[in-house]
C-alpha cells in the first residue's frame, strides 16, 4: 500500500489520487483547503473561453486597487497597471500570481468558473472567493476547496486532446514551483514546451498550492507513459515540511510509473 512507503504525517492529512492507479488512492475524497491550486479551475474557464471566443486573450485588463494582493506573484511589485487576459493566465499559472488572479476573477466572476468546475465533472471542488491577504473572520473560510480524486480527474482532462486542455497544459507547463511531487521526478523544470507520451526524457506540468498549514500539487507527467495526480495535504502550521516529504515520496512513485 502506499502509506507503508511514506514518512509520518502526522498530525497532517495526506489525500492522494493517481488517475488509474486506485492502488496508490490515500484519503482521496476527503475535502480539503486547496490554496493556489483551486487557481486551476479559474484557468480552465479562462482556457475554454479563449478556445470558444467568448473571451480575447489580446483583451486589455486594467488593474484596480481591489485586485491588488499581498503574497505569491509580480503584479504587485511591478510598475505597469495594464495586461491582457493571457499574460494575466500564465501569470497566474507560473508564478501563482494572486493580483493577476484576482484581476481574471473580476472579469470572469465566480459563477462562471465554479459552472465550468460542475461541467468537467468535479462536483465538491470549488473556488469559494478571492484571493484575500489577510483572510478575516469575516471573510469565506478559505479561497478554495477540493478533494484528491476529483482534481486527479482534472488533471486527466487537461492531459487530453481538447483545445483548451491543450493551451492550459501549456500554461502548467511553465510552473515555477516543482519543490513538491515533482521534487523527486527527474525532469527539466525550464522545460515548458508540452511533450508527448513515449519521449526521451520526463516531463513535467504542474499546478502548486502554499498556505499556513496546506501544501497542495496537481500534475500531469509525461515519460514513456502518462500519470496525472493530485496530492492534497493539510496539517498544523509548522508541520508543512513533513507533509512536503510525504509528498516527494508519491513523487518517487509516480517517476516509477512515468518511466
Amino acid at each position: 500500500m502506499l502509506t507503508g512507503a511514506l514518512p509520518a504525517t502526522a498530525p497532517g492529512m495526506l489525500a492522494v489520487a493517481v488517475a488509474g492507479h486506485p492502488e496508490l488512492d490515500h484519503h482521496s475524497h476527503k475535502l480539503l483547503p486547496l490554496a493556489s491550486v483551486g487557481k486551476l479551475l479559474l484557468l480552465a474557464e479562462v482556457a475554454h473561453a479563449l478556445t470558444v471566443g467568448t473571451l480575447a486573450g489580446d483583451e486589455p485588463v486594467d488593474l484596480t486597487e481591489e485586485d491588488y494582493c499581498g503574497g505569491s506573484g509580480l503584479l504587485a511589485k511591478l510598475s505597469a497597471h495594464r495586461w491582457t487576459v493571457t499574460d494575466l493566465a500564465r501569470l497566474t499559472a507560473a508564478v501563482s500570481d494572486n493580483t493577476a488572479t484576482n484581476a481574471l476573477i473580476r472579469v470572469i466572476g465566480l459563477d462562471r468558473v465554479n459552472e465550468r468546475a460542475g461541467l468537467l465533472g468535479l462536483e465538491r471542488t470549488r473556488i469559494l472567493d478571492r484571493i484575500r491577504e489577510p483572510r478575516l473572520a469575516h471573510h469565506a473560510p478559505t479561497f478554495a476547496v477540493g478533494t484528491a480524486h476529483e482534481l486527479a480527474g482534472l488533471a486527466e482532462r487537461i492531459a487530453g486532446d481538447e483545445p483548451w486542455a491543450t493551451t492550459m497544459l501549456g500554461w502548467m507547463a511553465a510552473c515555477s514551483d516543482r519543490s513538491m511531487v515533482p521534487a523527486e521526478i527527474p525532469h527539466d523544470p525550464e522545460d515548458d514546451a508540452v511533450r508527448r507520451v513515449a519521449g526521451d526524457r520526463t516531463w513535467v506540468a504542474n499546478k502548486t498550492g502554499t498556505d499556513a498549514g496546506t501544501r497542495c500539487d496537481v500534475g500531469v507527467v509525461r515519460g514513456s507513459r502518462q500519470v496525472c495526480y493530485a496530492v492534497l495535504t493539510s496539517c498544523p502550521p509548522g508541520h508543512e515540511f513533513t507533509m512536503v516529504q510525504a509528498m516527494r515520496a508519491v513523487g518517487a512513485r509516480i517517476a516509477a510509473l512515468a518511466g
